[in-house]
């Protein structure tokens, strides 16, 4: 029986059918001179928001898994836009170099302007790091935890910052919440989707607390669905998964330029200053699924996630 299931409000389920058709709101503002830190950017929805920002003045400093990929993207941006492009390597599989990520972000001398976490990954059958957790947790929501978790006192040392999480709609496949107590899905059938929902319930789980955490500050938190749009997400698969998605998906995918506007104006405008601890599909404000609400779970895994990256907790 699926505790949340009386808590459904089907108006939400329609309304967000009609926003995934809908496009995003534009800022045209420019942001020179400031810094946007983005994980993931070599391709898709990353790539295209490192172009965007560096479009209108912004530095950016990337986060990415591949040397060659990252110099090139680097020299694309600096030569294009006449702007400052510095990358750091990280595989997020790995909880050491998310940790050494996160402590350089933390060191860093200038100002993080807008924070954007978009690595991630996709997988159809269950993988485990070299840490000993399913991968798909650790990449999409262990990493932007400890990243976040990281950077809380330099982000709140700062006069203003903004957070956003590169979520997804696909969080309503974990349709009877986040198990915590099977985190290695030994009790649960695994598929891609569950897994994949599961991580990006827990993403939406920890806005909750952080945006506790930063009350009082000018920093805020936020998550959005980046669209359905055409990615590289998934491409590690198998085959049939890859034929099902080029001959099957990415025909009716979108431009991930419409995901890079979206995350341009949820960093940049004035009308979403004060927005914190938010779920946008694009640009428009949504509610969540029920179990991404539930703040009691939302203090577990805070507890647990600070258990698992083995750091000191931090008092909500």
């Amino acid at each position: 029986m699926n505790p949340y299931w009386k808590e459904y409000e089907w108006s939400n389920i329609a309304a967000m059918l009609k926003n995934n058709k809908a496009n995003p709101k534009q800022e045209s503002k420019d942001f020179a001179g400031k810094l946007v830190v983005i994980t993931g950017a070599t391709s898709g929805i990353g790539y295209e928001t490192a172009h965007l920002y560096a479009g209108h003045g912004a530095n950016v400093l990337m986060i990415n898994r591949n040397k060659e990929k990252s110099e090139f993207l680097k020299q694309e941006l600096e030569q294009t836009y006449q702007i400052t492009c510095t990358y750091f390597l990280a595989d997020f599989s790995h909880l050491k170099e998310i940790h050494a990520a996160a402590e350089m972000l933390a060191q860093l001398p200038l100002p993080i302007d807008v924070l954007i976490h978009n690595a991630g990954v996709y997988n159809t059958k269950l993988k485990f790091t070299d840490d000993d957790i399913e991968e798909v947790f650790q990449v999409n929501y262990l990493a932007s935890f400890i990243i976040t978790y990281r950077l809380m006192e330099k982000l709140k040392g700062q006069e203003k910052a903004r957070i956003i999480y590169v979520n997804s709609e696909g969080h309503r496949f974990a349709l009877a919440g986040l198990q915590l107590d099977d985190l290695r899905w030994q009790k649960q059938h695994y598929t891609g989707l569950k897994s994949y929902g599961s991580a990006k319930t827990a993403q939406l789980l920890s806005l909750f607390p952080f945006a506790k955490v930063f009350e009082g500050s000018a920093v805020t938190i936020n998550a959005m669905h980046p669209g359905d749009v055409k990615t590289n997400m998934g491409e590690n698969n198998g085959n049939l998964y890859r034929f099902f998605k080029h001959h099957m998906v990415n025909p009716k995918s979108r431009s991930p330029k419409l995901s890079a506007q979206a995350l341009y104006y949820l960093g940049v405008s004035d009308e979403v200053r004060e927005t914190t601890g938010k779920f946008f599909n694009f640009t428009t404000l949504e509610t969540p699924a029920p179990h991404a609400l539930d703040e009691a779970v939302a203090e577990k895994l805070w507890e647990r996630s600070v258990e698992m990256i083995g750091i000191g907790a931090a008092t909500l």
